[in-house]
């Protein structure tokens, strides 16, 4: 059997694996080394085991991973949500839908400390989905909207899925924050035009709510300085190269820490239950991680990655057509898997084959589009049935809503995100044009 014979055995051996509910680390791990042992040797695996733990792991730039996790959980124990939420409804709470535009805008606000979708869509369901429903907002429209304002954790920086993304890709983590924020700031608003256009076809299910005074909103500002210190200190060193994203997320932990306890929201028993946290959330994702690393090591003897993207960028096939074919594959992977694992499973094959294209760009700035297209097709995949994480941490916060409330609330947001990806596609310099800018 040649070796990429066998790939493509390990592949379907995998996907078999993950459809009868292994966990994905395992899966990944046991076929890898099914694999490895195939294209190589026993001992050949036994040796890359004794290493590969300690050369990948202790890696300088895989420390921003744990960082960045403990930034967000003692941000979300620090009760500086609510403060957060309580600003974005002085300011648009009145308009038609406000309050669900209130969540988003809070989702997008409290994403930019935590860097975690799951986080950002539970702690801010705690605090905006009541209310949101005492204010008669319906359950379809105040779950969509936290579901999908939960998933601008996956791509507002900083984000633990983008920072594993540049790891495994080699790009550099700045350049990929700086690339994400524009198509940032176009999710936020496509998603409040979701709400204005829902409400005005639906006005019962987004009650208009009272205006808040001058004076309201001028405190609301003043209960969410910290929130804006956090941002700018920890984003704006890392852009103006005052430190690196490990040292960025090093300051962003101390600073978390002290401004929550100056607020009084962290307690000693919440910075151990964020400590605690931190370490369960960190040993998941490099379980995950170093379980991809075996399996790509094993497609990497294959040599399968190389053939694919040599073929495809020989072929005659429309370099567009392949990229929306990528598409298509991650939207229909994102109704079964969760985004770390979809983009630790493709990315070792897909990048490749991308770079290897001509779509008349350089290739640092092909590399950043196709990363900011891969991470929104995958931020769809937590807002889509039936394995959307993101609506099921909706549900067991919220067992008065149906699930098929749930999912019809996400619709209009999932039409605000395909159109989003068309934008992005049709128009790639969205993903590298604030990069530039700041380049020059």
């Amino acid at each position: 059997m040649t070796p990429f014979a066998i790939a493509i055995l390990l592949i379907v051996a995998l996907f078999v694996l993950i459809f009868l509910r292994m966990p994905i680390a395992l899966a990944m791990g046991l076929v890898g080394a099914i694999g490895y042992v195939n294209l190589s040797s026993t001992a050949g695996l036994l040796a890359y085991l004794g290493t590969a733990w300690v050369d990948k792991f202790m890696s300088y730039d895989f420390a921003v991973v744990p960082l960045f996790i403990l930034m967000g959980h003692l941000a979300t124990n620090s009760g500086i949500s609510a403060s957060i939420f309580s600003a974005a409804r002085a300011w648009i709470g009145h308009l038609r839908g406000g309050l669900a535009m209130a969540a988003v805008a809070g989702c997008a606000m409290f994403g930019s400390i935590s860097g975690s979708s799951l986080a950002t869509a539970s702690t801010m369901t705690r605090v905006a989905m009541p209310e949101m429903r005492k204010h008669g907002f319906s359950g379809a429209l105040s779950s969509g909207a936290l579901a999908a304002g939960g998933t601008l954790g996956i791509l507002i920086p900083p984000s633990v899925v983008l920072i594993i993304y540049a790891l495994i890709t080699e790009q550099n983590i700045v350049k990929l924050f700086l690339a994400a924020t524009v198509p940032g700031i176009l999710a936020v608003i496509g998603f409040m035009i979701a709400i204005s256009v829902y409400v005005r076809l639906f006005p019962e299910e987004g009650p208009v709510s009272e205006k808040s005074t001058f004076g309201e909103r001028m405190r609301s500002l003043r209960d969410i300085w910290h929130v804006v210190i956090i941002f700018v200190v920890v984003l704006g060193g890392i852009y103006g190269g005052f430190f690196t994203p490990a040292q960025g997320a090093a300051v962003g932990v101390v600073l978390t820490l002290v401004l929550g306890v100056l607020k009084g929201g962290l307690t000693a028993g919440a910075i151990l239950e964020s400590l605690i946290a931190t370490a369960g959330s960190t040993a998941m994702i490099f379980a995950i991680v170093f379980g991809a690393d075996l399996f790509n090591v094993a497609l990497a003897l294959s040599r399968m990655p190389i053939e694919v993207a040599t073929y495809f960028g020989a072929s005659d096939i429309p370099p567009m057509a392949i990229l929306l074919a990528m598409v298509v594959f991650y939207l229909v992977m994102g109704c079964l898997m969760d985004s770390l694992s979809m983009i630790l499973l493709t990315v070792p094959v897909f990048f490749p084959t991308i770079m290897a294209l001509d779509f008349g760009l350089v290739p640092e700035q092909q590399a950043m589009w196709f990363a900011i297209i891969s991470l929104v097709v995958v931020e769809m995949g937590l807002i889509t049935p039936p394995v959307g994480m993101n609506l099921f941490v909706i549900s067991a916060m919220a067992r008065d809503i149906p699930m098929t409330q749930i999912f019809r609330g996400t619709v209009p947001f999932i039409a605000a995100e395909f159109t989003r990806i068309a934008i992005l596609i049709g128009f790639p310099a969205l993903s590298y044009w604030l990069v530039d800018l700041v380049a020059n």
